[in-house]
């Protein structure tokens, strides 16, 4: 029999390819350029973020405060309320990227598509629920499985500096090979490019996202059928958009190519089981149907199709379960004493709020100038794994940047002029007499005191006495810290010369968004006020 395929889905098909190139460049742009620019301010890089309807609403549900950015996902809602899940098949990254892995394991025989056997689509609507859960009693986990979220945050913290690793041990390849205008050339992109190259769960992060794209070999788009919360959501929107499936009964020869390969199980054949909350509108029944049988159409009046077959048992309890959660995630010794290294950017909110806020997307981390930005792991609990930590020993927060607070998508860190920033102050500064080498050696050391960039200084010099094990007495300036000057940004701790264990450190205290996490003469004096 011959083929006669249609021409025009495979137009559209490739038109949607482009789209979705598109979106990725455009995505991996602003990751790209999420860096310190030469200047004060930075433009809108996370403007991603604005869009995703699921950060807005978890973000609305566990803060209690609706973030004014967050209006541009009203246009994602109402554009798949009118043409369906098309931001899924025509616009979001992460999808276009399990697209393209799915497309070269197939090539590569390596993915082998088959005909649909399980109901697992539903696991994914059970994981929002979940979130959505959580968010109403305060818990925002959105960040861990949302796709903006979990794109940004594995490319910023893994596969970036994972590619830099590699490109620097190229560079010097070419360096051995006695190619070194070209290498200089290299180093020169790779320096305008600005990446941070150090990330303390840099081999976790990558293992999470590399198992997710493998993931693509079981089935295609495995993440986008099963996984995907964001995808949920907007296949609930999506139930009665206007383009509407349509099969010819007279041309369809029921070979069933349609449904093995649809790309997230939407089941166009028969077409009273298409499910259109599945439909990504990625034209792919329609181009490879051998007969044209196939056709998409505008029609508002609603028709019946395949329901989202979902448990009230299941429903009710994963609602539970996301509850039940919420004090599990929070037994954590973080809320009965704030961990020393639980240093938070400058702007961050008061650590309840904070939490509520924080989608761990990394934005903060990519755009930190000196790599001090880091994932939390333990230091802030269950709750706050992934969120940003400074630490110092890799990175201080430079004194005249606020970039972290202008990146933020979900004002988790507040907006900061850089005026406003010099005066938060984000820990305190300490010195460890038994490591410091005046005070321990009694030779001459003042980097400290050199790099402080308050004025006036938080760490001053006085000269001591140091009395060494043969007798002899040396009198060096050593450093002390005016704790009511320091905010606590590190320099004098990544620039310590002893590099193990710097005599010099910084620790979460007296911080300016806490009234708890302050020194203990500072309580003792409010009760004596008192």
């Amino acid at each position: 029999m011959q083929k006669k395929r249609s021409k025009k889905y495979r137009i559209i098909q490739a038109l949607r390819i482009v789209s979705q190139s598109f979106f990725f460049i455009l995505f991996f742009y602003l990751l790209i350029n999420t860096r310190f620019p030469g200047e004060d301010y930075i433009g809108h890089v996370e403007i991603f973020f604005h869009f995703d309807p699921l950060l807005a609403i978890t973000t609305f549900l566990a803060s209690r405060a609706f973030f004014g950015t967050f209006l541009f996902a009203l246009i994602t809602i109402a554009i798949t309320i009118i043409l369906g899940r098309v931001a899924c098949g025509w616009i979001c990254p992460l999808g276009a990227l399990h697209q393209f892995f799915s497309f070269v394991f197939k090539k590569s025989k390596l993915l082998n598509p088959k005909m649909p056997q399980d109901n697992h689509t539903v696991w994914k609507y059970y994981l929002l629920l979940f979130i959505v859960a959580g968010s109403v009693f305060t818990l925002n986990l959105a960040g861990l499985f949302d796709p903006f979220s979990l794109l940004f945050r594995s490319f910023t913290a893994s596969i970036i500096p994972g590619l830099s690793y590699i490109f620097s041990n190229f560079l010097g390849l070419l360096y051995k090979l006695n190619l070194s205008s070209l290498g200089d050339s290299l180093v020169q992109l790779v320096e305008n490019i600005d990446i941070n190259a150090i990330f303390s769960q840099s081999f976790a992060i990558g293992i999470i996202f590399i198992s997710i794209v493998l993931l693509n070999i079981k089935k295609e788009r495995f993440w986008c059928r099963y996984i995907c919360p964001l995808g949920a959501l907007l296949g609930l929107f999506s139930k009665w958009n206007l383009i509407k499936l349509k099969i010819d009964s007279k041309k369809c020869i029921q070979c069933g190519l349609c449904t093995i390969h649809c790309q997230t199980q939407a089941n166009p054949f028969p077409e009273d089981q298409w499910k259109v909350s599945e439909c990504v509108y990625c034209y792919t029944c329609s181009a490879i149907c051998p007969t044209s049988a196939i056709q998409f159409h505008l029609k508002a009046i609603p028709e019946r199709t395949a329901p989202i077959n979902l448990s009230r048992r299941r429903l009710i309890f994963t609602s539970i379960l996301g509850a039940l959660a919420v004090p599990f995630f929070r037994i954590s010794p973080s809320t009965a004493r704030a961990s020393e290294k639980l240093i938070r950017p400058p702007g961050a909110l008061p650590e309840k709020d904070f939490l509520q806020k924080c989608v761990k997307c990394g934005e903060c981390l990519k755009v930190c100038p000196t790599n001090g930005l880091q994932l939390a792991l333990t230091e802030a609990g269950p709750e706050g794994i992934w969120t940003p930590i400074l630490v110092p020993r890799i990175g201080y927060c430079e004194y005249y940047c606020s970039l972290c607070s202008q990146v933020c998508p979900t004002g988790a860190i507040k907006e900061l002029t850089i005026e406003q920033k010099t005066e938060v102050k984000i820990g305190t500064s300490w010195i460890n007499k038994d490591r410091c080498i005046p005070w321990k050696f009694g030779d001459p050391c003042i980097v400290c005191e050199e790099h402080c960039p308050v004025s006036p200084k938080a760490i001053k010099l006085e000269k001591i006495e140091v009395k060494l094990p043969d007798g002899t007495i040396k009198t060096p300036l050593a450093p002390f810290i005016d704790i009511e000057l320091c905010i606590g940004c590190g320099i004098c701790e990544n620039k310590c010369p002893v590099v193990d264990a710097p005599a010099v450190y910084v620790t979460s205290i007296g911080e300016s968004r806490s009234e708890r996490n302050q020194m203990l003469l500072d309580i003792i004096k409010s009760e004596e006020d008192i």
